[in-house]
């Protein structure tokens, strides 16, 4: 039986919502242990001037207790 838990990021990235879910997962990772799977709960874009600053999401990650 494995028992998993879920925790709630925040994840910032200039460039794309994918580098920001991709980097948001590879720091999640560096304090958690078995980091089983991500959902995007949520997307934003900041604007400044007129264009996309930044790319923002909020994910839940999901990973699996030690026994």
């Amino acid at each position: 039986m494995s028992v998993a838990r879920v925790t709630e990021i925040s994840s910032t990235s200039s460039q794309s919502f994918e580098k920001a879910i991709e980097d948001g997962i590879a720091r999640a990772s560096k304090t958690l242990r078995n980091v089983k799977g991500a959902w995007v709960k949520d997307q934003n874009v900041e604007v400044e001037n007129g264009k996309a600053s930044a790319y923002k999401v909020n994910l839940l990650i999901t990973f699996e207790l030690d026994d």
